[in-house]
């Protein structure tokens, strides 16, 4: 079983090669960054492969180099490559008919996101599917408000994630404050999960409540 550290570590190499399909896309991610990169966190993340930059990053977010809105140019995920050559994306008669196949069949669940991620089209972009395909998709509008779905459900999913994990730990200033900032997107894509998705909404604004009392708390006190 993989250790905590080793996980974290995956998941937030993970999010730097995704940045480009996260809503809010470094100021969202950057917070994150910075709080869970513990040094037990970092001495694992040097054990995979391309994870020097995002290192080198997260430095420079903790020393003020880096605003935390931000990224150096040269830190970039694929060097800033993957952005630039997406634009030229073209899809072959096999991509559209595979591509048009599951989006009529795609549901807004996890089964739904793993079909569409299973595609030998996404595959083939790599970490760069999303916006590569949306880009695509602009000669067909008829199938464009589909992939936005796929893009909302994908971004739910990644919300129910952060939520479960912060109502699952005592939470920080610097937490408090990121989830207070992102609590507009919790509140439009939590319900997305019907009543499971409302108590985890209800979980984190209570989380949020018994942070504020127990500040108000200690203030009174001194």
């Amino acid at each position: 079983m993989k250790s905590k550290s080793s996980v974290i570590a995956q998941k937030l190499v993970n999010l730097y090669r995704q940045e480009h399909v996260i809503q809010g896309g470094w100021a969202a991610l950057n917070p994150i960054f910075v709080a869970e990169a513990t040094p037990d966190v970092i001495r694992e993340m040097r054990n995979i492969p391309t994870s020097k930059f995002l290192i080198k990053h997260i430095e420079n977010l903790r020393n003020g180099t880096t605003p935390m809105d931000s990224i150096e140019t040269d830190l970039l995920p694929y060097s800033g490559l993957m952005s630039d050559e997406m634009q030229g994306v073209s899809l072959s008669d096999e991509d559209w008919s595979e591509l048009e196949s599951a989006l009529n069949a795609f549901t807004p669940t996890q089964e739904g996101l793993n079909l569409i991620e299973s595609l030998s089209v996404v595959n083939r972009l790599g970490d760069e599917w999303y916006n590569a395909i949306k880009s695509a998709l602009s000669i067909k509008p008829e199938l464009f408000a589909k992939w936005e779905l796929v893009g909302q459900t994908q971004r739910a999913y990644y919300l129910w994630n952060i939520a479960s994990d912060i109502i699952q730990r005592p939470i920080t200033e610097r937490i408090r404050a990121q989830v207070q900032a992102d609590m507009p997107e919790y509140e439009t894509y939590l319900p997305m999960f019907g009543d499971a998705g409302a108590d985890l909404l209800n979980k984190l604004r209570n989380s949020l409540s018994s942070f504020n009392h127990d500040d108000e708390s200690s203030s009174s006190v001194l």
